[in-house]
């Protein structure tokens, strides 16, 4: 097979820029590893920075998400029985769109679909040859046939554990990582939303996370345990649970109800550096994690595809490669950016096992100021809605 971009990882990230690439002419092939059921019935995160959005639209599959996510324009932060509305939309003119991974992920393959492009799911043993030349080619199997695809780029979207990183040699590349003492335990129920926006609590207890992704599907977390299970977890505990960590007004409007999945997530930050080897690209989580507070996980994987997207673009359209040669440099500076606010968000609203008095004091001390200081809030809606490209 020959394509001109390779792109591997069927996820959000890889299918945008795909059908990206598409509207420009540019053609390619899409791998991944899991079957396309499995990769709809994964739960992931759904507050879409405006950037995201407007990337959604250039690519032509923004009308359902107009049509049933949730414009957000604030959020509510608690600290114990205290609690203020950051208002997004005052104070950068900007709001977040609530709509579930799933379904961007949903509408994308079937904008996929619409334009007939390749697709090839339970894509096993992918190795990507020759990455530091100009005609680099990648090598898999799908059950019993080997094949091999010839490009002119390959971007990898592939995830942490995806193989594309790795490609780069070791002395080539310089990990960044801080690894969080706890994690999240995540419970999706078919119940109503606790509140209008979603509800960020800091408590004695521990962090919680009030969120949705529609009307009658709400999505709540608490910080717990990384030794936890969540076989350890009855429903009627979590409930409990939460309803100590989020202000009262909160804990009597909650409805509860059976939990339809629960997980537990460990929090890390992680960068890989450069994002660049060759004519290999690395998008999303292959290069880059950043713990869930702040929701900067899917939206940052969002930035590197632009950035990439701009890059490919002139490439093919006139053989300069300044776009590509800038990629890592550009998609790294703002990647730090996402990085630091996920970790001052995470260190704001979490406890920690080695938090001494002092360290509580100045947790305390934060919050109040964030609530007071309308620069300390519209710095925090800035990065929240999304840094502009």
């Amino acid at each position: 097979m020959r394509t001109q971009v390779a792109i591997i990882g069927g996820g959000p990230s890889g299918l945008l820029l795909g059908q990206l690439l598409a509207t420009r002419g540019i053609d390619c092939i899409i791998l991944d590893r899991q079957s396309r059921d499995h990769v709809l019935g994964r739960i992931r995160a759904g507050v879409l920075e405006r950037g995201f959005t407007d990337l959604l639209e250039e690519a032509g599959v923004a009308d359902r998400m107009k049509r049933e996510g949730f414009v957000h324009d604030g959020a509510l932060i608690s600290y114990g029985e205290e609690a203020f509305r950051i208002d997004f939309k005052a104070l950068t003119g900007h709001a977040v769109t609530v709509y579930g991974q799933t379904e961007v992920t949903r509408d994308l393959y079937e904008a996929r679909d619409r334009i007939a492009g390749q697709t090839i799911h339970d894509a096993e043993d992918v190795v990507i040859h020759d990455a530091d030349s100009n005609a680099p080619f990648v090598t898999f199997k799908v059950g019993d046939q080997s094949l091999r695809i010839e490009c002119d780029v390959v971007a990898g979207c592939d995830g942490f554990h995806g193989v594309s990183r790795t490609t780069i040699p070791a002395d080539r590349r310089q990990a960044f990582e801080k690894v969080y003492p706890f994690g999240w335990l995540g419970v999706l129920s078919r119940t109503p939303p606790v509140n209008h926006e979603l509800v960020y609590a800091s408590s004695d207890r521990g962090f919680a996370l009030c969120s949705m992704r529609n009307t009658n599907l709400s999505r709540y977390y608490i910080q717990c345990d990384l030794s936890d299970r969540p076989e350890d977890w009855t429903d009627a505990a979590f409930w409990q649970e939460l309803k100590r960590r989020i202000p009262a007004a909160q804990a009597a409007n909650l409805v509860t109800g059976p939990s339809i999945e629960k997980s537990i997530a460990p929090l890390r930050s992680f960068v890989s550096e450069p994002m660049r080897w060759g004519r290999l690209f690395l998008c999303g989580d292959a290069a880059h994690i950043v713990p869930p507070t702040g929701a900067k996980g899917l939206n940052t994987a969002a930035s590197d595809v632009h950035y990439l997207f701009e890059g490919l673009t002139q490439f093919f359209a006139t053989g300069q490669t300044t776009g590509i040669d800038s990629y890592s440099a550009r998609a790294l500076a703002r990647v730090w950016k996402a990085e630091r606010f996920s970790w001052w968000f995470s260190s704001l609203m979490h406890r920690f096992p080695d938090q001494s008095a002092f360290d509580l004091r100045m947790q305390q001390a934060e919050i109040a100021f964030l609530r007071s200081h309308e620069s300390a809030q519209r710095a925090m809606a800035e990065n929240y809605v999304g840094l502009p490209y």
